[in-house]
């Protein structure tokens, strides 16, 4: 009886051990994967961020009295494989602005607002290997 008994507390044992090494292994491999992906979203809202302002140098250097930049196409990096693709798309509050711009509202009565720029900006990459896709969006109301 006492042999068994062992036998059966060592199979336990080693079942434990299993077990709990399985569980460590899942949370490492998922550690691993929530860290890559905080990266990249990390990296998207700069690059957002940073788009965004380009998109804001871009309007300023524009003459906007005969037609305005209703979208900008970036890729990051530009040279060699792109791995993030930014698209933003720019519509305009203003009063007598041009008919070729994207317009919220062509009516707007105070000058402080007029020239205002609604832009939206997404981030998109997608990972070659597993074709999981990482986006984020921002929308910023400027005044360039």
């Amino acid at each position: 009886m006492r042999p068994a008994f062992t036998l059966l507390s060592a199979i336990f044992l080693m079942v434990l051990v299993a077990v709990l090494l399985m569980l460590s292994l899942s949370l490492s491999s998922q550690t691993t994967k929530q860290t890559a992906d905080l990266y990249l979203q990390e990296q998207a809202q700069l690059l957002a961020k940073s788009s965004t302002e380009f998109a804001l140098l871009s309007i300023s250097a524009h003459d906007n009295n005969s037609s305005c930049i209703n979208s900008i196409d970036l890729a990051y990096p530009d040279t060699g494989v792109k791995l993030f693709d930014i698209n933003m798309t720019l519509y305009y509050l203003g009063n007598s602005m041009p008919a070729t711009c994207n317009l919220l509202d062509n009516s707007i009565h105070t000058d402080e607002s007029n020239g205002t720029v609604l832009i939206d900006t997404v981030v998109t990459y997608t990972d070659p290997d597993s074709g999981e896709t990482v986006r984020f969006h921002r929308r910023t109301i400027q005044k360039p």
